[in-house]
C-alpha cells in the first residue's frame, strides 16, 4: 500500500516510525544562487551540544558515534542534493534531539528560492518518504537556518519542520548551541551567537511545546506546535493640526474686535457687541461770543 509523504507547515510536527531517517536537502543551482551545506548537531537535554564533537558538518562529517553523518552531495536531476542521516535508535540516551540545518555560501537565502528538507525511512526497503517540508527565507538576509529538528518523545521519535533563520551564517548558528568557533577562522558579517531570534527564547518556547506534547504542559495554550503568525501593528494615525478658530455648529462663538478707536468720533456697532443703541452725536454749547450777532 503506497504511503503519502507528510507535507509539513512550519512549526508542525510528525510521529517516526522508524530507527533510521535519511534527511536530504534540495535546491536548484545557478548563476546568483549560493552553494548550500547541510549540517548537524546533537543536543542534549539542555538544548546544547555536550563538546565540538557533536557539530557534524563538511569539515567534520561523522560523529564520535558513527550514528551522525553527512553524506557526499549528489546532483540528480531537478538539482542538487546534501544529506545528513541518523540512525535514531541507537543514540545514547543522553541525546535529547538533532537539529538539521543548511547554512549557505556565497550569499543569502533570498536566492535560493526551492530548498525543501525531504525525510526519509533509511531503514526501508525501498525507503519511503516521511515528510517533507519547504523551507522558506523569512527577511532574505539569512546565511543560515534550521530546516527541522529530529526529537526525542516517549520511547519514540519525532520530527518538527522549524524554519528559523540566522544572520550570522554557521558559525553564529553553532556558537549559540555552544560550538567553540576558532577565533581566526573567517566568521560571517554580524556577532558571533546573535541569531534572528534570541536562542534563550526559542528554547523556552520548545521545552514549552514539548511540555504540553507530554502532558506535563499548563492547559490553555491552545496547539503551540501550530505556526504563530504575528499581527502588524496599526500605524498611529496623524493628529489633524488645531483649526484658528472654533467650529459655529450652534455653539456661541466669540466677539470678533472691531476696528480701533476713531479718536474720539462715535463707532458702529458690530455684530455681538451688545444692542444699547448709539447715542445722537450733538456739538457741545457755543459760548455767547458765538451766538446770534456779533458781541
Amino acid at each position: 500500500m503506497a504511503v503519502m509523504t507528510h507535507a509539513m507547515l512550519k512549526g508542525s510536527n510528525v510521529p517516526l516510525d522508524t530507527a533510521a531517517v535519511r534527511a536530504v536537502l534540495r535546491w536548484t543551482p545557478g548563476p546568483g544562487v549560493p552553494d548550500v551545506d547541510a549540517s548537524a548537531l546533537v543536543l542534549g537535554p539542555d538544548g546544547r551540544c555536550r563538546s565540538d564533537e557533536d557539530f557534524v558538518f563538511y569539515n567534520q562529517p561523522r560523529h564520535p558515534s558513527g550514528l551522525v553523518r553527512r553524506l557526499p552531495k549528489k546532483r540528480v536531476a531537478d538539482g542538487l542534493t546534501d544529506t545528513v542521516e541518523a540512525d535514531l535508535g541507537a543514540l545514547d540516551p543522553s541525546i535529547d534531539r538533532v537539529v538539521l540545518a543548511a547554512s549557505s555560501d556565497g550569499g543569502t537565502f533570498r536566492s535560493v528560492t526551492d530548498l525543501r528538507i525531504v525525510l526519509y525511512d533509511a531503514a526501508a526497503a525501498p525507503e519511503r518518504e516521511l515528510a517533507l517540508f519547504d523551507v522558506t527565507a523569512e527577511t532574505g538576509e539569512e546565511t543560515a537556518v534550521i530546516c527541522g529538528e529530529l526529537y526525542r518523545r516517549g520511547d519514540g521519535w519525532k520530527f518538527r519542520a522549524v524554519g528559523q533563520g540566522y544572520p550570522t551564517g554557521l558559525v553564529g548558528l553553532a556558537t549559540d548551541f555552544g560550538i567553540s568557533v576558532d577565533e581566526d577562522a573567517e566568521e560571517p558579517d554580524g556577532a558571533p551567537g546573535t541569531a534572528a531570534e534570541a536562542p534563550a527564547d526559542a528554547l523556552a518556547e520548545t521545552a514549552a511545546v514539548d511540555a504540553v506534547e507530554a502532558g506535563t504542559g499548563s492547559a490553555g495554550h491552545g496547539d503551540l506546535d501550530a505556526t504563530v503568525v504575528h499581527a502588524p501593528v496599526p500605524p498611529v494615525p496623524a493628529v489633524p493640526p488645531m483649526p484658528d478658530r472654533a467650529p459655529s455648529y450652534g455653539y456661541p462663538q466669540p466677539q470678533v474686535p472691531g476696528p480701533g478707536p476713531a479718536y474720539g468720533y462715535p463707532q458702529p456697532v458690530h455684530a455681538g457687541q451688545g444692542t444699547e443703541p448709539v447715542q445722537e452725536f450733538r456739538m457741545p454749547p457755543m459760548g455767547p461770543q458765538f451766538q446770534n450777532g456779533r458781541s
